[in-house]
């Protein structure tokens, strides 16, 4: 088992959010010292608080990633030698009754974040989080690649293609002989603990613990679909190629699942339903705001630089997620489960996830 982690400083945005929550849980596991800087949880409950994420950090620090001084004192006091920068407003529906804010998040939080980082001693890399929803999304079948053009129909979407832009010109004008920055982009994640609002999968868990039929917005919607430690394996990955001075990982980078993996919401649902045990589902009338219909991402780059490849098929994916959800339930503490999760996820991925880097 690598040591790479072991002592490590890591300053982690957006730590209370369920992907940060997760990726807390399992820097920490590695030995890694991190120190959070986020606003508080966005949902209650939340997988921060059920699993007491906290208790196994150095320190959790409740603030604004619009607010440029406090970031830049934060990460000053922090000294980290990696950063991981997840603080967003991730939701598609939110940007249409929040534009504003989710401009001001997701752009110049990443302006913040990346200005905050220029002058850290000893940072090795910095890990921007963005979206596969990044692209000029044509809603053809073909996958879209690192290089393709950047743009986004919703203000969600494009924010993050802007976000990609700021990466790029940072990476190019101010560190370009520093640590290295790479960008990572996934699609829709899911895992227990994720309790966010007008989002499929935690929509259908709330409806099956009440026992009620949920609604489906867009059931022939077609959706990358992989669990939430496929992605953070490849941004866990990419920071260790970072930490060992590799600059060819700082670049943008897809993780995303198998073609036999990208779904329809109405195959998620219906498996979903099955495997939990629950009555049917309805189709929520009246008209919605846009969303994509389709949206795959290639990811030969990560398969054929870094030996990344999915370890989960969807399937699995979905009964890890039910499991999570039934143990917590019924009162094992979230944060055994998610330890077991973990563990089990890693040794299964071990090989791409936790060699050192070359």
């Amino acid at each position: 088992m690598s040591q790479i982690w072991r002592g490590r400083r890591v300053f982690l945005t957006g730590h209370t959010g369920f992907k940060g929550s997760w990726l807390a849980l399992w820097l920490a596991d590695l030995g890694a010292e991190v120190t959070g800087y986020s606003l508080s949880p966005p949902t209650e409950p939340s997988l921060f608080d059920q699993a007491n994420v906290a208790g196994v950090m150095r320190r959790d620090i409740r603030a604004d990633i619009r607010d440029l001084n406090t970031l830049a004192t934060a990460i000053q006091e922090a000294q980290p030698e990696v950063v991981f920068h997840l603080a967003a407003q991730p939701l598609v529906r939110d940007s249409y009754l929040q534009p504003v804010e989710t401009y001001a998040t997701n752009v110049m939080g990443t302006v913040h974040l990346l200005e905050a980082c220029r002058s850290v001693q000893g940072l090795a890399g910095v890990v921007c989080v963005t979206s596969d929803k990044c692209y000029e999304n044509s809603e053809w079948v073909w996958p879209y690649r690192e290089n393709d053009p950047m743009g986004g129909f919703d203000p969600y979407s494009s924010s993050k293609g802007a976000a990609e832009l700021v990466i790029s010109a940072y990476r190019r004008s101010f560190f370009a002989d520093g640590p290295g920055v790479a960008s990572v982009r996934a699609g829709n994640v899911i895992g227990g603990g994720d309790w966010a609002k007008d989002r499929l999968i935690p929509d259908l868990i709330r409806a099956m613990l009440l026992g009620e039929r949920p609604m489906i917005r867009s059931p022939r919607s077609v959706r990358l679909w992989q669990h939430v430690f496929e992605a953070l394996g490849g941004y866990v990955l990419i920071a260790q190629r970072l930490l060992a001075g590799d600059k060819s990982a700082a670049t943008a980078w897809n993780f995303g699942p198998s073609d036999d993996d990208t779904k329809q919401v109405s195959w998620i649902v219906e498996r979903m339903l099955r495997d939990w045990g629950a009555p049917g589902w309805d189709q929520q009338p009246g008209n919605h705001p846009h969303e994509a219909k389709l949206l795959r991402l290639d990811c030969s780059k990560a398969r054929d630089e870094l030996g990344w490849r999915p370890a989960l098929n969807l399937e699995d994916a979905l009964l890890m997620v039910i499991d999570w959800h039934r143990k917590v339930a019924n009162g094992t503490p979230a944060f055994d489960v998610c330890s077991t999760q973990l563990g089990h996820y890693r040794a299964v991925s071990s090989s791409r996830i936790m060699e050192p880097p070359r």
